[in-house]
């Protein structure tokens, strides 16, 4: 009885881990021949100090290891598959170059868990290697009277071959470029950099521009559309006293406009002080108020301050001669502040 359940545990903790501990990646990818990918591999805090490893083959248990981040040494520029583990941000990045189309097929993410119940977690993708022409964007929309460029990406082995820019269904109006991979003329400019890529550029543009048009080179072509819009204009009318108010138009194409009322302005408005002017004036008003109450006061202030210090040295004068001759001894003095009182001597 506990053979069975002591199995069945460990079949449950095996998925339960599988369950719980994942690597992630994107979906299929498309890359053309002579370029570059970069495939984003994630996976759970708790694998963060494992080795992690990209592998090429369709059985994840038969696949050829291609790089992994407990490799000896540092990766230089020459490799053509580097690994980069990052423990905090719980990813590693596999970046592989010069891609041929040989190198179509299927990828392994994986991290090495190993022990005898756990499996290696790993999660696989397709990567497909074209040959021929692409663009990042099939349509891109521009402005009326500006500049306009359309990147056209190509694989390696139409680096060599001339590039075309035409209108659909117009091959007259083609564009190629010459042996130093220009040419140009007063509406358009192509330049090819003879690596992976060849622009257009419009000078300007206007609305006849837009429609389908080509990159194309050798016998791969592929289709970009082109979209004109108008440019927006904004007209501001200044309002007069009695004119008419601000006129703002959003766009040409809606043909809308806001008519905002002209500003009222009250009799006698234009000549209104301002309320920095007021507050001046009322503090000005003020402080002659405070100078007339308080000046008055110190001036009583300080004639009753020198009338009392006057008295004092009249008394004091008075006391420095004794008025009662040899027998001051047995005289009693009283000094008395208040000058109105008389003084007594026993």
């Amino acid at each position: 009885m506990m053979a069975p359940l002591l199995i069945l545990s460990l079949v449950l903790f095996t998925h339960l881990t599988g369950y719980l501990c994942k690597v992630t990646t994107v979906g299929d990818l498309a890359v053309l021949e002579g370029g570059s990918v970069e495939i984003p591999c994630h996976y759970e805090p708790q694998y963060a100090s494992y080795v992690k490893y990209w592998c090429q083959g369709r059985d994840r248990g038969l696949c050829t290891s291609l790089a992994r981040s407990d490799a000896p040494g540092r990766p230089t520029a020459e490799d053509k598959v580097v690994l980069f583990d990052d423990p905090v941000q719980q990813v590693f990045t596999v970046t592989m170059t010069n891609m041929q189309e040989a190198d179509s097929g299927w990828y392994w993410c994986g991290v090495e868990v190993g022990g005898f119940w756990s499996a290696d977690d790993a999660v696989s993708l397709y990567i497909n290697v074209l040959h021929g022409l692409s663009v990042v964007n099939r349509k891109v929309r521009g402005e009326e009277g500006t500049s306009l460029t359309v990147q056209c990406l190509y694989s390696q082995r139409l680096r060599q071959n001339e590039k075309k820019w035409c209108r659909s269904g117009d091959w007259s109006s083609c564009l190629v470029t010459n042996s130093d991979g220009l040419n140009e003329d007063q509406a358009l400019e192509i330049r090819d950099d003879h690596t992976k890529a060849f622009n257009v550029t419009f000078r300007r543009l206007v609305s006849t521009d837009t429609g389908w048009y080509w990159c194309a080179s050798g016998q791969q072509q592929v289709a970009v559309y082109i979209q004109v819009t108008q440019q927006v204009a904004v007209h501001i009318t200044l309002p007069a006293t009695t004119g008419p108010g601000v006129i703002v138009t959003s766009s040409p194409e809606d043909n809308q406009s806001v008519h905002l009322p002209p500003r009222q302005i009250a009799n006698g408005a234009e000549n209104q002080r301002p309320l920095w002017e007021y507050s001046l004036m009322a503090c000005g008003v003020l402080f002659i108020v405070q100078l007339l109450i308080l000046l008055p006061w110190k001036i009583m202030d300080r004639y009753m301050k020198l009338k009392k210090r006057r008295t004092e040295e009249e008394l004091e004068d008075r006391l420095s001669d004794p008025p009662f001759g040899d027998d001051w001894q047995n005289t009693s003095i009283i000094i008395l502040k208040d000058p109105s009182q008389k003084m007594l001597g026993f």
